[in-house]
């Protein structure tokens, strides 16, 4: 299992969800992406990407408008 991390500050619905997307394909099952991100849409996008593509949401946070999503590859 590795962590990686994905800046997705200063981009807008769709992007930061797109980028997961695109960056969790070359990731193994069990790694780990750390997405920042400050889109208010991102609250919503986020987690229902991770029900919809079968991910872990293992956590979220909120901190200075930069939210933090931690989701972990099936």
């Amino acid at each position: 299992m590795a962590k990686y991390e994905l800046d997705a500050i200063g981009l807008l619905c769709p992007l930061p969800v797109l980028k997961a997307r695109k960056r969790l394909k070359s990731l193994e099952a069990g790694d780990i992406l750390v997405v920042m991100a400050n889109d208010p849409a991102a609250i919503v996008d986020v987690p229902h990407f991770c029900a919809e593509a079968g991910h872990d949401l293992l956590g979220m946070a909120d901190e200075n408008g930069v939210q933090t999503y931690e989701i972990k590859k099936r």
